[in-house]
């Protein structure tokens, strides 16, 4: 048999591929030998969906037997789908012609296929057949442009950019017909003003066209490039954060999208999955109930319960029937180590604890050979053959074995899943109340349950059933639903053997975090796919919701529109009276609920998220979770996604933000999202001190960045009120590019280093966090106040440099550098008062850059081809000059002084309290829990009547507020409490400037 070796790139569909151990598959391809005998090969589909458990991949049962010399010669048809995105389903049928198997046809499902960028692990050799290549595999399908997200503040800033860009062509169009007007009127009477009496028609385009020029700086297009530059640090400083490394698994934080870094301060709602991501999901076998004896209730420890060892011990039948189904129910793959100890490679956590516990109480599942399955119990061994798997869904909400029994020839279905997909298929007399209590019981304290069942069938049921089996399986078209609907026809008349409970503890910090951060004002929603009861009592357990009496939780249920309703309106009308009081209310709600609120009454839906700061979502699938994502998203609030696992991926990439859990439900998630951490409890530090810091200094380089631009561009304009607004620079086109490039970039792109409080303040008063929220420190009204800022200080540096060339009967060039030193000195000393803490990076930058200044003019000043000759150096010598200059700064700093010295000192902010208190380091007590007010709506909604206006965020009003007492208190040396005044904020909170 010969074989060639090809590039990926000439890979056809229909070539037969040998792929050898550790290889990289280049296309999807159909199993067709693998180096097995029984037809088995494992691979790593991590690059695929992050998953690090290896899989298995089995040949057609049509292969089973085929010497691999003769699979060159193979000749067949396969019937597949055209080119899809869907990794976890291939739906396709192979025939193989004469002499193999006359016109057989075999069903081809993901089981028998390996996607591209699966490597081969553990086999020595695998051969298939293309199916798809190049672009039309799976993975090529799913790769595309994301779609890019953009922040609030950079919806801020092109708002910004825009309204500036309409101030420029007012400014152009005045400017242009009042030099026209003057050109016609006065220029002519000039002697000096040599304008011809006619001209081309063009000529009235020209003075417009040059304050277009002079103006074309007021919008900074340099302010595009350093936020590029400083969101890149900011995503620097989360991936060194030491402080945010999982110390048990070594996996530091990972930030993988680079702009959005600021929204991370924003955040208003936060979605999170449960199991895995507020919970360990290291699953442990903690209690069961078999055949109506509950075992574990006293110890808290099934495995230990000396009356479960006994029955083990003495073969009771009952016992011996459910950890058999526990053993062999599974997906689960039994390895040897070299030490000859059995290791167990499952897919879902479940799995492996069930397998686990099973082997502890003496039924070990040690060995899988193709379709036989073998276990020990008691020194015997005891083989299975597998005939058939039905597999989970989250439709069926269970999986199902059909095993042989090798010793007599018994065939036995056994199942587990969900108590409301196996015990309503109880056979008819079975008593199954006490299982539902078994059910009841667990979930209250938190644990996972699911419930095994067996039946045994005889062999012209199954034959027939077989039949109706594979014509489903071979089904190209809702082949899904097709089997789902033959599965159902088997899986009924159970005997239900008993109920597992599995423990899956909460992460070590969640109620501490989500305490935190929803003292910060940001609301929590659990997604998760478990019941109700379980979620509920995780949600207790770490602080989603608060119990009787402080809290109140409501519950929308029912399987009808109609009961739906019912329901929604009841939690309405509670929701809207108890707004009005100090109490924390939450809703809870299934998906099959959920899926009629969200398309029969979304409206309704949406006001009760608006109103409630909690939410549980449970049995959502994860289309349900990204739906949810997108209602908050389109009333406007910033949401952030978080979870671990594959089914999260979808809710995490439609949030504003997407935070994935590096955890053991592999990457998936984790490459899915913008941000990466090892534990739920690095969010806190994520949000309150990167994402906070990350706004502040992303609303002062940019306001600042505007005001640099504007200074220089009313300076211009000002000059042409003496120069006949014709348009004449007063700076040389060396000073103008400087200006932007060198003169005053260095300085604030070092203000990523600015800190206007410590990282132990910021997380000991979570509630500042609503200034970002709010968008306080950059929103029209404090942009306002730098635009006026830069007016004045240009009118400040004008009038003192025209005095002064004036005075000295200066050279124009000259008056032209007195500006611009002006200009560099007051941004001086602007950056350095807006900066909150200094270190040796940010004194270099500030004055080493106006030193620069300095050096750069008198090189130039040295050379006679710059047009800048001798000036500087005549400049430096003159007292007159730096007069001139320290002029400028104190009549330009001053009144700015002035204006920060009273509202530090008669109106400060609450963050301007923290920071006089950590520069006199005393002591602030910790505050009390702060109720927020209730949200609205705030677009406009047909079916519903809501009359208060929408909040962006819950208003803090202690927060807020201004306490006489609290500014008394800071002199006195004595610990004070920060949030003590309850004094009401009037609606108009958001209009004021900048607060620190």
């Amino acid at each position: 048999m010969g074989t060639v070796q090809v590039r990926a790139q000439n890979i056809q569909v229909g070539n037969i591929l040998w792929i050898q151990e550790n290889d990289e598959l280049p296309c999807d391809l159909v199993l067709l030998g693998t180096s097995d005998p029984q037809g088995v090969c494992y691979i790593e589909t991590a690059a695929l969906d992050g998953e690090t458990d290896l899989k298995t991949r089995i040949i057609p049962p049509v292969c089973m037997g085929i010497d691999y010399e003769l699979l060159h010669k193979i000749k067949g048809v396969i019937e597949c789908p055209g080119p899809d995105r869907d990794i976890r389903r291939f739906d396709a049928n192979l025939r193989l012609f004469p002499p193999f198997l006359d016109n057989d046809l075999c069903p081809l499902t993901i089981k028998n296929t390996i996607l591209q960028s699966c490597y081969l692990r553990n086999t020595e050799w695998a051969c298939g057949v293309a199916v798809y290549t190049g672009n039309e595999t799976k993975l090529g399908m799913c790769r595309g442009i994301p779609k890019p997200k953009l922040t609030a503040v950079d919806a801020v800033i092109d708002k910004l950019t825009g309204a500036i860009f309409v101030f420029q062509i007012v400014v152009v169009i005045v400017l242009g017909i009042a030099g026209n007007v003057w050109k016609d009127t006065e220029a002519r009477r000039q002697w000096y003003v040599h304008y011809p009496m006619e001209g081309p028609w063009f000529e009235l385009l020209v003075i417009p066209l040059r304050f277009e020029l002079l103006c074309s700086i007021m919008i900074p297009i340099s302010i595009k490039v350093s936020l590029d530059l400083v969101k890149s640090l900011y995503a620097k400083f989360i991936d060194w954060d030491y402080k945010m490394i999982d110390q048990e698994t070594g996996t530091p934080s990972h930030a993988a999208n680079t702009a959005i870094s600021e929204d991370l301060g924003q955040v208003e709602y936060i979605l999170t999955d449960k199991t895995g991501t507020l919970t360990e999901n290291k699953m442990i076998f903690r209690r069961c109930c078999i055949n109506g004896i509950f075992y574990g209730s006293e110890s808290g420890d099934a495995l230990k319960d000396v009356e479960l060892v006994d029955a083990v011990s003495s073969g009771s039948a009952d016992v011996v029937r459910f950890l058999t189904v526990m053993a062999i129910c599974n997906t689960v793959i039994p390895m040897k180590s070299k030490t000859g100890d059995i290791l167990y490679k499952a897919q879902s956590q479940d799995e492996d604890a069930l397998v686990r516990a099973a082997a502890q109480l003496h039924l070990v599942f040690f060995n899988k050979n193709a379709n036989i399955l073998e276990i020990t119990f008691h020194a015997s061994t005891i083989q299975y053959e597998v005939l058939e798997t039905l597999e989970f869904t989250s439709d069926r909400k269970k999986m199902s074995v059909i095993v042989k029994d090798c010793q007599n020839g018994r065939i036995h279905l056994f199942s587990k899943g969900a108590d409301e997909a196996i015990l309503p298929d109880a056979y008819s007399g079975q008593k199954t109340r006490v299982f539902v209590e078994a059910v009841e019981q667990y979930t209250q304290l938190g644990l996972r349950t699911l419930c095994l069942a067996c039946r045994e069938l005889n062999e012209d049921e199954y034959r027939e059933w077989s039949f109706l089996f594979k014509e489903a399986s071979s089904n190209l078209v809702d082949r899904e639903w097709r089997i789902a609907e033959v599965c159902q026809m088997l899986e009924h008349d159970l005997e239900i053997l008993g109920v597992t409970a599995i423990e899956d503890r909460l992460q070590d910090g969640v109620p501490e975090t989500i305490e935190t951060l929803r003292k910060a004002g940001i609301n929590f929603w659990m997604l998760t796919g478990d019941k109700q009861n379980t979620a509920i009592q995780i949600a207790l357990s770490c602080n989603f919701i608060s119990p009787d009496p402080k809290g109140q939780l409501l519950s929308i249920d029912g399987k009808t529109e109609a009961e739906v309703h019912r329901s929604l309106e009841r939690v309405l009308l509670t929701m809207r009276i108890t707004t009005t009081e100090p109490k924390d209310v939450a809703f809870v709600i299934d998906g099959w609920a959920l899926e009629i609120a969200l398309k029969y009454y979304r409206n309704a839906f949406t006001e009760l998220a608006i109103l409630t700061r909690t939410a549980i979502c449970c049995r959502v699938t994860p289309s349900q979770k990204a739906q949810l994502v997108e209602l908050l998203k389109s009333c406007e609030y910033r949401t952030l996604a978080i979870g671990d696992g594959g089914n999260d991926v979808r809710m995490i990439q439609q949030a504003d933000i997407g935070v994935g859990i590096s955890g053991r439900e592999g990457l998936q998630a984790a490459r899915a999202a913008d941000y990466s951490i090892g534990k739920f409890r690095f969010l806190k530090r994520l949000i309150l001190v990167h994402g906070r810091y990350s706004y502040n200094r992303t609303a002062f380089l940019s306001q600042y960045s505007f005001y640099k631009s504007l200074l220089l561009c009313f300076i211009q304009i000002f000059f042409s009120f003496i120069s006949g607004v014709s348009g004449t620079s007063l700076f040389n086109s060396f000073s103008l590019m400087a200006y932007n490039v060198f003169y005053t970039s260095i300085p604030v792109l070092v203000s990523v280093l600015d800190k206007d409080l410590s990282e132990e303040t910021v997380m000991q008063h979570p509630q500042i966090l609503f200034y970002c929220q709010a968008g306080r420190l950059l929103n029209p009204s404090t942009f306002a106040g730098w635009f006026g800022r830069s007016l004045f200080h240009a009118i400040v540096v004008f009038v003192i440099s025209i005095n002064a060339y004036a005075y000295e009967k200066s050279e124009m060039e000259e008056v032209s550098m007195v500006a611009l030193s002006g200009c560099i000195w007051l941004q001086a000393f602007v950056v350095t008062w807006e900066t909150n803490s200094f270190t040796i990076l940010q004194h270099i930058a500030i004055w080493g850059n106006l030193a620069a200044f300095y050096i750069i003019n008198l090189i130039l000043s040295a050379l006679p081809s710059s047009g800048m000759h001798t000036i500087m150096f005549r400049l430096c010598r003159q007292p007159s000059y730096w007069t001139t200059v320290f002029l400028m700064v104190a009549a330009g700093m001053g009144p700015i002084l002035a204006l920060k010295y009273f509202r530090y000192t008669y109106r400060p902010s609450k963050i301007n309290i923290l920071q006089q208190a950590e520069r006199m380091g005393g002591p602030i007590l910790s505050i009390a829990s702060i109720e927020p007010q209730p949200r609205s709506l705030e677009k406009d909604v047909s079916s519903l009547s809501i009359t208060q206006p929408k909040n962006r965020n819950p208003v803090y009003e202690p927060l807020l507020s201004d306490s006489p007492n609290t500014r008394r208190s800071l002199g006195s040396g004595k610990p004070f409490d920060l949030f003590q005044s309850q004094s009401r904020l009037s609606p108009s909170y958001s209009s004021n400037c900048k607060d620190n």
